[in-house]
This record gives structure tokens, sequence and C-alpha cells, in this order.
């Protein structure tokens, strides 16, 4: 999509510029960083849409890294799928795998609502997700917080 310039914009309708506001975006993996405490290593909403009308859902990976070196690796997505994984590598790491440290790795829904909150000692951390509302179909929006167990420092 081209730039508009001051000019052009000038002369839109106020009515043409709203409806350019309300343009969708492509779906894709979002997160949005909301952290609340420093003490969170991860929180915000992690949105999850269909990358087509038939396609698969997105999935965004994190990679927590101290010092140069990988500690884990957390998995968003797809839609209501999470990991945790032990170090870090490039190759992708399927959920359903022993090596993934979430047990159940796939949240279930209870009627509308769906949120889960795992600890894994291993690690010394806790993972929550809740399923938050959202005005499209094609996305699941989720509040994450990824913080160390109680008692633990990080």
């Amino acid at each position: 999509m081209r730039a508009l310039s001051a000019k052009s914009l000038r002369c839109l309708s106020p009515t043409a510029l709203l409806l350019m506001s309300f343009v969708a975006e492509p779906a894709s993996a979002q997160f949005i960083s909301q952290r609340t405490s420093s003490a969170h290593v991860l929180e915000g909403n992690w949105q999850s849409c269909q990358e087509s009308p038939a396609g698969p859902y997105a999935e965004r990976v994190y990679d927590h890294v101290v010092n140069g070196v990988g500690q884990f690796e957390v998995h968003l997505g797809p839609r209501r799928e999470f990991a945790i994984f032990a170090g870090v590598q490039d190759e992708h790491r399927e959920h359903r795998s022993p090596e993934n440290l979430l047990k159940p790795y796939r949240v279930a829904m209870q009627g509308t609502r769906a949120q889960h909150r795992w600890e894994i000692p291993s690690l010394k951390l806790a993972f929550a997700v809740t399923l938050g509302g959202g005005a499209r179909t094609d996305c699941e929006s989720w509040y994450i917080l990824l913080e160390p167990l109680e008692g633990t420092s990080q």
C-alpha cells in the first residue's frame, strides 16, 4: 500500500479516513508485552491467528537467553498449544514431544473459557495462560505470564 501524502489526506472525507482505520491487517502471530513487574520473565497478550481462511494458526517462539546462553524456549501457539523446552535450538520441536515440560500442552476449553497454570520446578518457573475475549473468529487472544516460582529467584 502506498503512503498517502498530507495533500491527498486533506482531500479525503472524514468517513473515508474512518473506514481506512478499520482495514484489517493480515493475520499473524502477535505478542504485546505488558510487564507489570521486572521479576516476570514474560508477560503480555499473545494472539494466534489463522494465516489464511483454511490455514493453520500462527505460532511464536521466545528464546530466553542469559549471558549468551540459551536457557529455555517458550512456544506460544498455534492456537491453544503451549510448550517450554530446556535449552534453545534452531529446529522446531513438536509440542507433543516428551521434552515439552508442559503437560498437558494443549489447553482445554471449558465452555467459552480456557486457562491453565503449570509449575516447572526444573526451571524454577510458573507459566499461566488465560484465553481472552476477541472480536475476530479467526484469532485466539491469550494473556500469558511466565514468572519465577514463589520462593525462588531467577
